[in-house]
């Protein structure tokens, strides 16, 4: 299916592509068509020129978008019919938005895609969680991001690698890390015994991981134990947050010189991670406690 627009296509047609989108809201159609080629069957060269594109376009536009399960807005206005349409475009550009999402995800987690691509991938979507929710940590959208990678049929290293000296610094990040690993165990320790049990040569069965369960448990390990524990719990002063909430944008945004501006961003940062460190220890502990309940391979022992 791609190659016919490979041979159309090439790296340069979707520069032009991604440029004829940002300048005219005219050329929209060009958003479907860039969006087919982010994809893991796409060469990383065109996959990264429509990422660029997508990102530039679909950023300024995040305030805007209404959430996934948003429904219209019937009234008897006037203007009924003319925000009618305004809501149909942008739930049009909603189902884009999480299409772009997926299809992230997807390369982020393929075998085929390399690991500078990857890099990539993984901070546009880090930036999205930061972003795309008002301000608030995205949780959901990271949540599907730590569960597509723990669920990958390859190891899951180079991704958690990549999180532990990129991500794992930000308290937040940690803390919402634990929650999801935590929901993942659980979701493992409520599937049916019998899905994890494999035929034996003389017909018998005996109680074996499945070996996609396996690296599933395994990737898991990998990533509860390169999360980092708050050592010094009392010691808000060091710790970092990824995204800055709602609220503590609407205190920073007030008319205030970069003296003052530094100064409630720094209180208001470290004001957020104390809440984040009250809470770590009790979403470490869930989360080992989840993860340990689990039937583990020999070899994690």
């Amino acid at each position: 299916m791609i190659s016919w627009k490979l041979l159309k296509y090439g790296v340069a047609e979707l520069k032009t592509l991604g440029n004829e989108l940002l300048s005219s809201a005219s050329n929209i159609n060009n958003l479907p068509l860039l969006l087919t080629f982010v994809s893991p069957s796409s060469p990383p060269q065109h996959v990264l020129e429509s990422l660029l594109s997508l990102h530039s376009f679909f950023l300024p536009l995040l305030p805007q978008l209404p959430s996934s399960s948003a429904t219209a807005n019937t009234s008897s206005s006037d203007n009924a019919d003319a925000d009618q349409s305004e809501f149909i475009y942008l739930t049009w550009l909603r189902s884009k938005f999480d299409e772009f999402l997926k299809s992230l995800i997807d390369v982020l987690v393929s075998d085929q895609s390399d690991e500078t691509l990857k890099e990539v991938v993984l901070d546009t979507l880090m930036e999205f969680v930061k972003v795309a929710n008002g301000g608030t940590f995205h949780s959901s959208l990271y949540n599907r991001i730590i569960s597509s990678i723990i669920h990958s049929a390859s190891s899951a290293e180079f991704l958690i690698d990549l999180l532990t000296s990129k991500y794992f610094k930000y308290i937040d990040v940690s803390y919402f890390t634990f929650i999801s690993l935590e929901k993942l165990a659980r979701n493992l320790q409520g599937k049916d015994v019998s899905d994890d049990k494999t035929a034996s040569v003389d017909g018998n069965d005996e109680s074996q991981l499945s070996s996609n369960i396996e690296g599933v448990i395994h990737n898991m390990y990998y990533a509860i134990s390169h999360v980092p524990f708050l050592e010094k719990p009392d010691d808000k002063s060091d710790f970092e947050m990824w995204s800055v909430s709602e609220s503590d944008h609407k205190v920073l945004s007030g008319d205030l010189d970069d003296k003052q501006l530094k100064s409630k961003k720094h209180k208001s940062n470290v004001l957020s991670a104390a809440r984040f460190a009250k809470k770590m220890k009790l979403k470490f502990t869930k989360a080992w406690i989840a993860y340990l309940r689990l039937p583990l391979p020999l070899d994690v022992y």
